[in-house]
Parts: C-alpha cells; sequence; structure tokens
C-alpha cells in the first residue's frame, strides 16, 4: 500500500486504536449497491490512485491553502478559537488529507476501511476532534459543512485526473469512481452525526 511519507502523525489505519464500525459489511455492500459502486469503478479508482500518487501535496495545497483558508467559517476549524494559526496541526492533519486520497484510492473497501470511515468522522466530531493533535480548537466541524465541501473536492480533482496521459473516456471513468467514492463515505461519515444528535445538535 502506498503511503505518503513513512509516519505519518495520528494515522492509525488498521491498527488496534480504531474501533470497529457500527456499520456491518453487509451494510457496507448495500450502500455500494445504492450508489452504483462497480467492480468497473473499483478499477478506476485504482488507476486514479497511480495518477494522483505524485500529486497528493499540490492537492491538498489547493484545498487547505486556497480554497478552506479564504472561508472563514472552515477555516476556523484549523485555527484556535480566537482566530489564531496552529501551523503544526495544519501540517499534521495536510498529511492525513493525503493519505486519504491514497486510502480512497488504492484501499480495498474492507473491514479496516470501514472502520477508518468511523473514525474519520469521528475525529470531526465532538468526541475527538482535537484530540489526536492535542491542540485547541473549534470542538466539532458541523456535518453540514462536510457534506457540501464534497462538491469542491469532486469539482476540484478533475483537472488532476487529467494531467497525465489518460484517454478523456478514462479520466472520465476515473472521476465518476471518485464522486461514488466520496458519496459512499459521506454516507458512512453521517453514521456518527446522526447517533449524535440524539444528544446534541452537530447539523
Amino acid at each position: 500500500m502506498k503511503k505518503i511519507a513513512d509516519e505519518i502523525p495520528g494515522y492509525t489505519y488498521g491498527t488496534a486504536a480504531v474501533a470497529k464500525s457500527p456499520v456491518s459489511l453487509e451494510e457496507l455492500e448495500s450502500l455500494r449497491v445504492s450508489v452504483g459502486f462497480t467492480a468497473e469503478d473499483e478499477q478506476f479508482l485504482r488507476m486514479a490512485g497511480e495518477v494522483l500518487a505524485d500529486q497528493t501535496k499540490q492537492i491538498v495545497e489547493e484545498w487547505r491553502g486556497r480554497i478552506i483558508a479564504g472561508i472563514p467559517h472552515l477555516a476556523r476549524h484549523s485555527q484556535t478559537p480566537e482566530g489564531d494559526p496552529i501551523p503544526f496541526y495544519l501540517a499534521q492533519s495536510n498529511m492525513r488529507f493525503e493519505q486519504w486520497i491514497l486510502d480512497t484510492c488504492l484501499r480495498p473497501y474492507d473491514q479496516d476501511w470501514l472502520d477508518y470511515q468511523q473514525e474519520i468522522a469521528l475525529r470531526h466530531t465532538r468526541l475527538k476532534k482535537n484530540r489526536t493533535d492535542g491542540v485547541r480548537s473549534t470542538p466539532q466541524v458541523p456535518f453540514r459543512d462536510i457534506a457540501a465541501f464534497i462538491a469542491v473536492l469532486n469539482d476540484s480533482i478533475r483537472p488532476y485526473l487529467a494531467s497525465k496521459s489518460n484517454t478523456a473516456e478514462d479520466v472520465e471513468g476515473m472521476h465518476r469512481a471518485w464522486r461514488k467514492s466520496l458519496q459512499l463515505q459521506l454516507a458512512l461519515w453521517a453514521r456518527p452525526y446522526l447517533d449524535l444528535a440524539k444528544s446534541s445538535s452537530e447539523w
């Protein structure tokens, strides 16, 4: 499995530090069917992973440095409550963001992958946000912002998919598979937020 670095702070994929997801593999398969995620999409995602592997830093810098940094209500989630920057927090979470791109494209969607989707979501809720890096920032990222930002992640990835010598048909196939995967992940990330909504509003 490709990694963006030998050591990624706070990256615990496939370890005992990650709890088992309450979503079953059978439910995951149902979600795959619902989003229309096929074996062909898996092949296109693998292709996308090869195309994006040497571009992850540039992609995340665009997402974080150019887009999110210009949207105050999104940028604040990597800052102190007073609005001060936390450079090491941004640097470490950026590394995990880069690795997420590769995990999306190259990991098998098995129990480890399912468990880590739960972990990713929890790290954006009040249950785990800030704990991985030991920082003082916003207590949670509202789910509405995550869901809305998926559109940006989908639109902005296409130029990177088209940056190599792949055919237009392959680029379209990779982009289609990427969009389906993000929709699938969004459905999984919703689970912890819906559980928390029983006692507080994190929408």
